[in-house]
């Protein structure tokens, strides 16, 4: 009589273990909020009934666009979209002035102003201004990456990601500053590049009122006041707040040169 087969694969976020990794995978959706309900035109997948028939108005061309011909699956969006055509921005943020096409990306704007985070990763405390970006970081602790690139193999937790990806080997660059005319592969550079001429700077410390372009340079700058150094070096065990200090440290200490230097004086 044979022995059970071992069960090698555990889940991170339950710790309910399976015998093939292909196994794990699947249930890791349950986490993920992944979708059970297909739609037999696309194949896309939906969490609920009410939400494939939603999804079914874009086929059907129940919600059309007059000015491109593009649909949606409720009239909400076809309202939101038209707004790209018009240039019409109704929604304003009451901190800082500025405009958008849809309350929905007026609410996450706000986040930046208040520094509110609602969702947060069960697993790493790791916290989210949105359900969305939480939902993509959980693959970071399941590895869960179903988008693969045809080109490379290389695989991916979200289709934009991916896409994003394939101009590293097609070269393309669609989004373009209209003030220089330089090119960038993604709409988050060129938005980030803009604030260059425009001079914004909508990250702002809440200790001290200093401001950044960039999310991350906010998030570096506050570790100067909590004192975090996330950055450890594996050699001495040195940490440092910024990863290029931890960079410029391996280069002085532990280069070659010093290493000989060390090794002469024993």
């Amino acid at each position: 009589m044979h022995d059970d087969k071992p069960r090698l694969y555990s889940c991170i976020l339950c710790d309910k273990q399976f015998t093939t990794k292909g196994n794990l995978n699947r249930h890791s959706k349950v986490h993920l909020g992944e979708n059970w309900y297909s739609c037999s035109q696309c194949e896309k997948t939906f969490s609920s009934q009410s939400a494939l028939c939603q999804h079914m108005n874009i086929h059907l061309g129940k919600y059309e666009c007059t000015e491109c011909g593009k649909c949606f699956a409720t009239s909400y969006h076809l309202e939101d979209h038209r707004r790209s055509h018009s240039g019409e921005k109704p929604f304003e943020c009451t901190v800082c002035s500025k405009r958008f096409a849809t309350s929905g990306v007026l609410v996450i704007h706000s986040r930046i102003h208040s520094g509110e985070k609602l969702y947060r990763c069960d697993v790493c405390c790791k916290v989210f201004s949105w359900s969305a970006n939480l939902k993509k970081h959980l693959s970071v602790h399941t590895g869960y990456k179903p988008f693969e690139c045809l080109v490379c193999s290389k695989t991916f937790n979200d289709a934009s990601k991916l896409k994003v990806h394939m101009r590293s080997h097609t070269q393309e660059k669609l989004y373009k500053c209209q003030v220089c005319d330089k090119q960038f592969k993604q709409p988050g550079d060129l938005k980030v590049h803009t604030r260059i001429h425009t001079g914004e700077k909508p990250y702002k410390c809440h200790i001290c009122d200093r401001a950044f372009t960039q999310s991350g340079d906010l998030s570096t700058h506050m570790r100067m006041h909590t004192g975090e150094k996330p950055y450890e070096c594996a050699l001495c065990n040195k940490s440092f707040s910024r990863s290029n200090s931890l960079q410029k440290h391996k280069r002085r200490a532990h280069s070659k040169a010093n290493e000989l230097k060390l090794d002469k004086n024993v």
